[in-house]
Parts: C-alpha cells; sequence; structure tokens
C-alpha cells in the first residue's frame, strides 16, 4: 500500500465520480465529507480525514457504474454488485448506491456504511467477522455480502470493540 499522502496531520483523500452517472461529482462529494468529517466515523480511531485534489490525495473515493467498478476492482470479482479498494482506490459501486443492501432499512445508512468500509480498507484495516449474535456489525464486516447474525452498523464509533490496523 502506498504510504498515505498527509497535510498538518491529517490524510488526504479526493472524490470521483464516473462521468454519465445520473449524479453530480459536488453531491456525492457532500455525502462523502460528510461521512468522512463525522466524529463517529474514522475520527473516532483516530484519522483525520481531509479532501483535496487528486495530485496531493492518498487515496481517492470513487462513485462508478457496476461495469467500471468490475473493471477498477479486478481482479476481485465484484459481479456488477459490490463495492472494493484496489491500490489507491476505494471504489463505490453505483449499483449499490442507489439501491443499498439487505438489512439496512435507509438507504442513507447504507451509503454511509460503504464510505466508512471501504476507506477503512484504505486506512489498512482488514475485514472483520460479527463478533456475536445481536452484537452490533463491525464496519469492517462485509455488511453488504451479509450481517451473519450482527445489527446493521455505519460507524467505526459504533463497535462493540475497535480494533487497531
Amino acid at each position: 500500500m502506498p504510504e498515505l499522502s498527509m497535510a498538518a496531520g491529517a490524510t488526504l483523500y479526493a472524490v470521483q465520480v464516473e462521468r454519465g452517472l445520473p449524479t453530480s461529482a459536488q453531491k456525492f462529494a457532500r455525502v462523502v465529507d460528510s461521512v468522512l468529517g463525522d466524529t463517529r466515523g474514522w475520527a473516532s480511531r483516530g484519522h483525520v480525514l481531509r479532501r483535496s485534489t487528486l495530485d496531493r490525495a492518498a487515496f481517492r473515493v470513487v462513485l462508478a457504474s457496476p461495469k467500471t467498478a468490475d473493471e477498477l476492482c479486478a481482479p476481485l470479482d465484484t459481479d456488477g454488485r459490490l463495492s472494493c479498494r484496489v491500490g489507491e482506490r476505494a471504489v463505490i459501486n453505483a449499483w449499490r448506491w442507489w439501491n443499498g443492501a439487505q438489512g439496512y432499512d435507509r438507504l442513507e445508512r447504507y451509503r454511509t456504511y460503504v464510505v466508512n468500509h471501504e476507506v477503512g480498507h484504505a486506512l489498512g484495516y482488514a475485514h472483520a467477522g460479527c463478533t456475536g449474535i445481536a452484537d452490533v456489525a463491525p464496519v469492517m464486516l462485509q455488511q453488504t455480502i451479509g450481517l451473519d447474525g450482527c445489527r446493521p452498523n455505519p460507524w467505526p464509533a459504533w463497535e462493540r470493540r475497535a480494533a487497531a490496523p
């Protein structure tokens, strides 16, 4: 993984939206900025994240069509429905962005989860398992695929126990 670009103690990120998607880059960036700036997010683990220009960013959060997500995520098999982190890209599959995942009753909460999950990978966190039936899911659990008995959780700060990367 490349060394993370830092500025005044913050890890820098950029936001991109694939051309032709029915959402603006500004609208997507507002959601990403809100999630990554929230104290319930990675700040609760000591990470300060700040949006920057593409040339200065340590990683980028990309909203991509299913076809492009498949291409960017290769060799991972996303089957046109999953998001991923590969290299310096946290790729958010646009189909998921608009449709969410089973287990999430509100699209806004799912979007918060998927941004936090993929950015968590960019910060060095690995996948986690469900800690126990009815526990709050770790944000690094692959909640898009299933909850394994845990309750959905979009925030790192809400986890029952925190694990360092």
